[in-house]
Order: structure tokens, then sequence, then C-alpha cells
């Protein structure tokens, strides 16, 4: 059962969905915000071949950033208002590759700090109407405030 938390603004889900809306690597890749939830993010990517690496996959640099964001916003919904995130590090391991007609990344945070957030993130492809898991990433994001 999946960690349930109450978010620090009662606007965070706001407050995520017009950052999204100003991440120009989103809109450039096309990114999509497909569900939000105090902890959880879920966001899609269909497959493109300008994205894609010599074999024909989405390039693992693709896979990442739709993890890393993904795990952001996952953490951003429960940071208190006027804050931004940061990821600080994290791991991804490729475990099969992203072949298919859309790639999906599921963000749960695992550990809430006040400044440093744990998200672990699960990256499936949707081929088919299949789904098959092909990357886990483990990330820590940093809460900014403003000055």
């Amino acid at each position: 059962m999946p960690a349930t938390f109450d978010p620090r603004t009662p606007d965070w889900k706001a407050r995520c969905l017009a950052s999204f809306e100003q991440q120009p690597i989103c809109r450039t890749l096309g990114i999509e915000m497909a569900a939000m939830e105090p902890g959880f993010c879920e966001m899609r990517l269909p497959f493109r071949a300008d994205l894609t690496q010599q074999h024909g996959f989405f390039h693992a640099g693709m896979v990442s950033t739709l993890a890393d964001n993904a795990g952001g916003y996952a953490a951003l919904s429960l940071m208190p208002a006027g804050a931004e995130v940061l990821a600080v590090e994290f791991k991804i391991n490729l475990m099969s590759p992203a072949k298919g007609d859309v790639m999906i990344a599921r963000a749960r945070v695992v550990k809430p700090g006040r400044t440093l957030v744990i998200t672990q993130v699960e990256v499936s492809m949707l081929d088919g109407g299949v789904e098959k898991d092909c990357a886990l990433m483990q990330q820590t994001t940093f809460c900014v405030m403003p000055k």
C-alpha cells in the first residue's frame, strides 16, 4: 500500500501544474502530466523517433529526464509555499530497452524531509496495450526557498 501524505499548502496542485507549465524541457520533449497526488506524480512521453538512440529505443537521457521530472514534482507536491525543487542526486537502473508507444514514469515520495525529499520512480513502456518495466530511479531532491 503506497504511503499517503498531507501537503503543506492547500494550493499544492495548482503550484505544481503552474511550475510544470514553465518547464521548457517538458514542452520541447512533449512530456505530459498524467496524474498528481500529494507525494505522487505520473508523467508520460509519447514515442518520437528524434528522441531515440541508434537502435531505435528511447535514449537513456530521455528515460532519465522523464524520471527526474516525475520525481521532482512528486517531491514539490509536499514542499511549503514558495519552495522550488532541485535534484541533488539520482541513481537509475536501466533494466530493459525503452521501446514502445509511450514511456510512463510513476514517482512516489519515500521520505519527505524538511529540506531533502527521497523519491522512487518506476519507468515503464506501454507497447500495444502491454506495460513493461524498463527503469528504476532513486532520487534525492532539495527544497529551495526564496531568499
